[in-house]
């Protein structure tokens, strides 16, 4: 069973809005979070609300990772602003729970002590956030600062950002068409914006279309691996081959082929499991922790033109063909068509229903 994203506790999301608001950031945050770009936005927001205008080589000190120490912080901490009145301190992947137990302890008077002056910020961007919530340091980063989860965005406040990036642009798109980009694309903002740039260029009329899309947008490989399998779940076996064909051309590694087919297909097979038992829509994506409607009811559709027998036949024989794969080097592509072709066949022993 696929797992459940865990909910995300936001407010210190709302606190940094309106601290930025009110032009009152507090002095100690850490960044962390998939969501690169909302975090390098926020980043940039704090740069802006603290440092004044040309003023910012003298009063922003940074540092990453293996050049960063705890004397570097406490160093940069106490440089007194130059001709502003505060300093911004940007700590880049330095892993403040592997340090040594003498190197916590100093972190911690020294967290505990900040000067009002300045705002010390530890993003997470390579290295990933691993708090031992346990501890006294990260207890005193909740009470002294803020710990913010830039984590990736529901599909409504999605599909709102990308129609306002649209309009920016002096162009628009359908709510729809917005959440068949989310489904090409993915739900990071960052790759999101780097496609909206393009078909903003690549438009010809005011309003962006999915014909557009299809035209210009570089589709994740999980998008393009559902609509192979959509189309063999609709019949069309010559459009589900000629995407293969182009994918196996691009030179995508067979493996990963594979793994995107064997999720789609248990995807379908726990479709089917919830139509007959007469679940609908929500329960299927919450199940599956899908944000887009999209590919939900492509996969409850598809199901329906398939028994549960031949799902259950399709999944196994997925995982059969990931073992065959991996002792069968230099045959990798043979493989991967045969297994799509003895699918499209829907062998006598689970017919199509």
């Amino acid at each position: 069973m696929p797992p459940k994203r865990d909910k995300v506790d936001n407010t210190a999301m709302r606190e940094l809005k309106r601290a930025l608001k009110e032009g009152a950031p507090k002095n100690l945050y850490v960044f962390h979070g998939e969501e690169a770009f909302l975090r390098d936005y926020y980043l940039a927001q704090l740069k802006r609300a603290i440092l004044p205008e040309g003023l910012e080589d003298f009063n922003l000190h940074t540092a990453r990772g293996k050049d960063c120490s705890v004397d570097w912080i406490e160093q940069a901490v106490d440089c007194l602003p130059m001709m502003s009145g505060r300093t911004l301190v940007v700590v880049t992947d330095f892993d403040l729970f592997a340090q040594g137990d003498k190197a916590k302890e100093r972190l911690m008077e020294i967290l505990s002590a900040l000067p009002d002056y300045c705002c010390l910020v530890f993003v997470y961007d390579l290295l990933p956030y691993k708090a031992d919530g346990r501890s006294k340091l990260a207890a005193l980063l909740k009470k002294e600062g803020a710990v913010v989860n830039f984590q990736r965005q529901e599909q409504g406040d999605l599909t709102d950002w990308i129609c306002r990036q649209f309009k920016k642009a002096g162009k628009s798109v359908d709510t729809e068409d917005a959440r068949y980009l989310i489904f090409l694309c993915g739900d990071l903002m960052h790759d999101l914006a780097s496609e909206i740039g393009k078909l903003t260029a690549y438009a010809a009329h005011p309003r962006v279309t999915r014909a557009d899309m299809d035209a210009v947008v570089i589709p994740k490989l999980d998008a393009v691996v559902f609509q192979m399998t959509d189309a063999m779940a609709r019949k069309d076996f010559d459009k589900a081959a000629s995407v293969l064909a182009d994918l196996l051309h691009s030179q995508q590694a067979p493996i990963m082929i594979l793994a995107a087919m064997g999720k789609y297909f248990r995807q379908l097979y726990t479709a089917r499991l919830y139509l007959d038992a007469g679940k609908g829509r929500g329960e299927f994506m919450e199940l599956w922790g899908m944000k887009s409607a999209y590919p939900a009811d492509k996969l409850l559709d598809a199901a329906r033109r398939f028994s549960l027998p031949w799902c259950r036949y399709a999944v196994r024989r997925c995982a059969e063909t990931d073992i065959t794969l991996k002792s069968s080097y230099g045959q990798e592509n043979e493989v991967l068509t045969a297994l799509l072709m003895e699918l499209a066949s829907g062998r006598r022993v689970v017919p199509f229903s």
